[in-house]
């Protein structure tokens, strides 16, 4: 995995969690603009919808460098509208960012004992 391809995947992952937290938070906004006479619905939808943006935006370019099957690329973008679906993908990518690293020392120390 290249150094650009890393980082559109280390930038996902970093968005994804807040996103996520935006999300919940926004739904609680809403029931209490139901229930109260609290309205901090326009910041925090506001808020989400800059994240939900970079998030789109970073999953764009993560499957455009990852070249993910439209599966995986579909999963991610549902991810995205799920209430703790952020937290998923950010624990996905976080494992498959593992998984490359592992891999990459198995390449390196296969080539330096060879």
């Amino acid at each position: 995995m290249d150094i650009k391809t890393a980082s559109s995947l280390h930038r996902l992952r970093l968005v994804s969690a807040p996103e996520a937290v935006s999300f919940l938070l926004l739904l609680v906004c809403s029931v209490l603009k139901r229930t109260t006479e609290f309205n901090a619905v326009p910041v925090m939808g506001a808020i989400h919808g800059v994240l939900f943006i970079l998030y789109v935006l970073f999953w764009l370019d993560a499957w455009n460098r990852t070249k993910w099957n439209l599966g995986t690329a579909a999963l991610y973008f549902v991810l995205s509208v799920l209430p703790f679906g952020g937290f998923v993908a950010e624990r996905r990518l976080k494992r498959a960012a593992d998984d490359e690293v592992i891999a990459a020392r198995a390449r390196r120390e296969g080539k330096v004992n060879a």
